[in-house]
């Protein structure tokens, strides 16, 4: 069965003039029901992390947490955050993270699972950045490897925009290696260096983002051979997205969800997949990219 993380608080509202891009997190599990893709059953509540916290301290600087948990960042640290900093915020990103843990689990059971929220990839060991506290995937690697539950782990990140703090955090752990296929020219305009770096000039269209996507995913997973996968299936890929520069449609962007789980699939490599990025004017378009990776994962595993 495919299990989904999600609970009421991922759609928490924020200030006026700060909702962006909160919106989606409320329409796309109400679209996968009203649709039939998902039935109450396949949704799950984490709590929030409390029992994995030592998890989180591997990942990220004591300090830094300190400072995140109690509201006490540096204005000047917290405004890198995009997100006006609240105790209900802070809960939130908890819960999220803890959604990120607890489907590992199930993607060990059943193959894949998923959550309607993180892949906060831009989330440091001593900072957050763009939307992003808690790196919530890395944080599942380091409860899958210290739980000798997967030895070597893939992160496969396919957001428009490169995953530098993920990159940052394992530049010097070989059992995960990083692999970002990016915008070259989107944020962070700084980028750090991941094990395997793909950046894509503006304008990309979907037969050469697919191509590329088939040239380096088979021979990196022949290279890596992991135990485990992590999938950021950010859709800001396409070409309506306010903060991408690529040139894909939803179609492609689909097409690359279907050839990367279906690659995984075949290998009988479980996957845990995070939404990350979408942000087009469109919201209609957000939702149905989303949900395209959804109606997938239950296709194709289910």
């Amino acid at each position: 069965m495919l299990k989904i993380a999600f609970d009421d608080i991922y759609k928490h509202p924020l200030p006026e003039g700060h909702r962006f891009p909160m919106e989606k997190y409320d329409l796309l599990p109400k679209q996968l029901l009203y649709e039939g893709t998902c039935e109450e059953h396949n949704f799950f509540k984490p709590a929030i992390l409390e029992e994995n916290e030592g998890y989180v301290l591997m990942a990220h600087d004591e300090v830094y947490v300190k400072e995140l948990y109690q509201c006490a960042i540096e204005p000047r640290k917290a405004r890198k955050i995009g997100f006006p900093l609240s105790p209900k915020l802070v809960e939130r990103e908890r819960i999220i993270t803890n959604g990120t843990i607890k489907a590992c689990n199930y993607a060990l059971e059943n193959g894949i699972a998923m959550n309607i929220a993180g892949g906060t990839h831009h989330a440091y060991r001593n900072r957050g950045e763009a939307f992003c506290m808690l790196n919530d995937q890395a944080i599942g690697a380091y409860y899958l490897r210290e739980n000798k539950k997967a030895g070597s782990i893939l992160i496969l990140d396919l957001d428009v925009h490169q995953g530098n703090g993920t990159a940052d955090i394992f530049k010097n752990d070989d059992s995960v290696f990083t692999f970002s296929m990016h915008g070259k020219n989107n944020y962070p305009f700084k980028k750090e260096t991941s094990d395997l770096d793909v950046p894509l000039p503006d304008n990309t269209d979907d037969e050469i983002y697919l191509q590329t996507l088939k040239d380096h995913l088979p021979k990196l997973i022949d290279k890596v051979k992991p135990d485990f996968v992590f999938y950021l299936s950010g859709v800001d890929i396409v070409a309506t997205d306010k903060l991408g520069k690529l040139g894909c449609s939803v179609e492609g962007c689909k097409e690359r969800d279907r050839y990367v789980l279906q690659t995984l699939f075949d290998k009988g490599i479980p996957v845990e997949v995070s939404m990350g990025g979408g942000y087009s004017k469109d919201i209609k378009i957000i939702i149905e990219a989303h949900a395209n990776t959804f109606r997938l994962a239950q296709d194709i595993y289910f």
